[in-house]
């Protein structure tokens, strides 16, 4: 967060920084006696939420789809590469969750590690992301329920689709949020005991159909694996495009992260919930894919119903019934997790003041957002109601996907440019270029009433001019001041290197996904995007990384891996998949953001906590040394102790 512009530009330069602005991450202190969740997740909770909201009716349908135009019998492999793709970003998202364990996800860590601007731009992302998902799961409820009565036609009339002037609404799955809603106000753990209870069925009915569908598979032979034209019919590029479309089906572990205030021990719990429900969800997979394609032959699985037609080509009709119990909880399960993290994410964001308070409030019985909920449950069970959002899906992946690339970025951020918590005395932060003027040797500044000075010896001195004392007061030593200015030279090759990454990898891939260039200038472009990424990763590979991320947040927990090469290879990755989702997706998703940023700039920018109490303050201590505001929320003065 920076100061306001003094002289020219004031009004574009202080915009400006409004978007760079960064807050504090929260503790206990910062909460000035607010209302917080209760904390009362466990492991095994964060599990059931994780995998529920991971594992929904898409794999009941995927498995199909991907096989018959991607991959073939290699379907299981596919299923492994995605599953190690979201398994990058899931190891991103446990470190931040371990330093910043507040409510908001993504958005929280945006705006600790970049800034205001993006971390808006990425909860409005995510506010799209979860209303859409959320309204396309409840959606696809009335024709699975609709299997148990016979068919759409035999469901009873208030659970039926009727054309209402040329609008198929669908009142199945209107109730089914506004049930799911209700159940999400009555309390964290109350809802996370009902999301493991469905889930466990869902996971049965999964097991089910690797068991007996193992058992038939040894029976008759494995007809499916039994091809003359081999295991990979598409090549690996067929492989890992499967894989592309299978990535989306691990998406859901991010909702942990969204109820990191909710639980127990969140520097041990979330990133254990995060793994494990990921290694569940990838075996499950892995284990229904496997059996399905050795049982019919990939091109003869039914694109809409692939699981249930394999067992219904070997008569087993019987089995259909198990199946769409599993696809039904697995709609519930998926629902549950696309409105659990929303609320959460709008009352982070009416904290921090980019929302009205009302999206803050916390119920004092049940310890959850009820009012963000319920105007969350309103708002998708309305849109599911009155309109078919499958040809939008897109738009819920460009959240998704966008979310994983800014978490990513922002580990590297926190290990190379942390953020200070508690900024230096502000007599202290300019370079010798940037103070008033130069005497001789010396280096003078006025600053509130003191000369700052800076002699021969190397050392700082404050002197207390405006109450006539001769008194000079070493405020940072030579070696100190030294060692300033090599962490800022530090900070700033990390900086560029950081920024020249993301400039290579939108380059690589943008050059990657545009098939409509001629192969020369693709191939051209990819070599510069390559060798910019390799460049500045290899300078942010042999670059320090920084003493403060020791320190910064909260102690303890998840570190990720292999950084830099692990967050800067999550974010090549998502990067693609981002440039090849459309451009009718982006123009659809352009205008949601146009919407966001007009909301921001007239409301979220002048009502932000940081916009109306980030004024730094010097003033003098009854000890005549110089005392520093915190960047917080706090209005009280902080002394900052002049090291030694």
């Amino acid at each position: 967060m920076e100061e306001r512009g003094r002289g020219g530009g004031g009004a574009a330069s202080w915009g400006l920084r409004c978007l760079v602005r960064r807050k504090r991450v929260d503790s206990p202190e910062s909460a000035g006696g607010r209302l917080q969740l209760a904390r009362r997740l466990s492991v095994f909770d964060l599990v059931a939420i994780g995998v529920g909201s991971t594992i929904g009716a898409g794999v009941y349908i995927l498995v199909g789809t991907v096989a018959r135009e991607h991959t073939g019998p290699a379907l299981t492999f596919s299923f492994l590469i995605a599953g190690i793709a979201a398994g990058l970003s899931a190891l991103c998202y446990a470190e931040l969750a371990c330093r910043c364990p507040s409510a908001g996800s993504a958005y929280h860590y945006s705006y600790i590690c970049i800034g205001e601007g993006v971390a808006w731009l990425i909860g409005w992302s995510l506010l799209l992301e979860f209303t859409l998902g959320g309204s396309a799961v409840a959606r696809g409820a009335s024709p699975n329920l609709a299997l148990f009565f016979g068919g759409q036609d035999k469901l009873p009339v208030f659970l039926a689709r009727h054309t209402i002037h040329g609008i198929v609404v669908d009142p199945c799955a209107a109730i089914l949020v506004f049930i799911v809603t209700g159940l999400l106000c009555t309390g964290i753990k109350e809802s996370s005991l009902a999301q493991a209870i469905i889930t466990s069925v869902n996971v049965g009915a999964m097991l089910f159909i690797f068991v007996a569908g193992g058992y038939l598979g040894f029976k008759t032979g494995w007809a499916g694996y039994e091809l003359p034209h081999g295991y990979f019919p598409f090549g690996v590029n067929g492989l890992l495009a499967g894989s592309g479309t299978l990535f989306f089906s691990y998406v859901g572990f991010d909702c942990l992260t969204s109820t990191a205030e909710e639980v127990r021990n969140p520097q041990r719990d979330l990133p254990l919930g995060i793994g494990i429900s990921l290694l569940i969800c990838a075996m499950l997979y892995m284990l229904v894919s496997a059996v399905i394609v050795g049982l019919v032959p990939y091109y003869a699985l039914d694109a809409d119903t692939p699981i249930s037609s394999a067992f219904a080509s070997y008569g087993i009709d019987w089995a259909v019934f198990i199946i769409t119990i599993g696809a039904v909880t697995a709609l519930c399960a998926s629902l549950m997790g696309s409105i659990l993290p929303q609320p959460r994410i709008l009352m982070a964001m009416a904290r921090d003041g980019l929302l009205p308070s009302f999206f803050a409030d916390i119920n004092k019985q049940t310890r959850v957002p009820v009012k963000s909920t319920i105007v969350t449950g309103i708002f998708i069970g309305v849109l599911a109601f009155f309109m078919d959002v499958s040809q939008l899906a897109g738009m819920v992946s460009v959240g998704t996907l966008l979310a994983f690339t800014i978490v990513a970025i922002s580990v590297l951020v926190l290990r190379y440019i942390p953020p200070l918590e508690a900024p230096p005395p502000l007599s202290c932060q300019h370079s010798a270029a940037s103070l008033s003027y130069q005497s001789g040797g010396d280096i003078q500044e006025i600053v509130r009433g003191k000369i700052v000075h800076s002699s021969d010896d190397g050392n700082i001195y404050c002197q207390n001019f405006d109450k006539g004392s001769t008194d000079m007061t070493p405020l940072l030593q030579g070696k100190s001041y030294k060692g300033v200015h090599t962490e800022q030279g530090r900070r700033k090759i990390a900086a560029w290197s950081i920024a020249f990454v993301c400039a290579g990898v939108l380059v690589l891939a943008s050059a990657a996904s545009a098939k409509s260039l001629p192969s020369l200038l693709r191939l051209i472009l990819s070599g510069v995007g390559g060798l910019l990424l390799l460049g500045a990763l290899i300078v942010l590979s042999l670059t320090d990384q920084a003493d403060a991320r020791n320190n910064f947040g909260h102690p303890g927990g998840f570190i990720c891996p292999f950084v830099p090469c692990l967050p800067v290879s999550c974010t090549l990755v998502n990067t693609y998949l981002l440039i090849n989702l459309g451009a009718g997706t982006w123009i659809r998703v352009s205008v949601w953001l146009t919407v966001g940023a007009l909301i921001y700039v007239s409301y979220g920018q002048s009502h932000s906590r940081l916009s109306m109490h980030s004024s730094r303050q010097t003033v003098p201590a009854e000890d005549g040394n110089c005392n520093c505001m915190r960047e917080s929320f706090s209005t009280n003065p902080v002394p900052i102790t002049p090291p030694r």
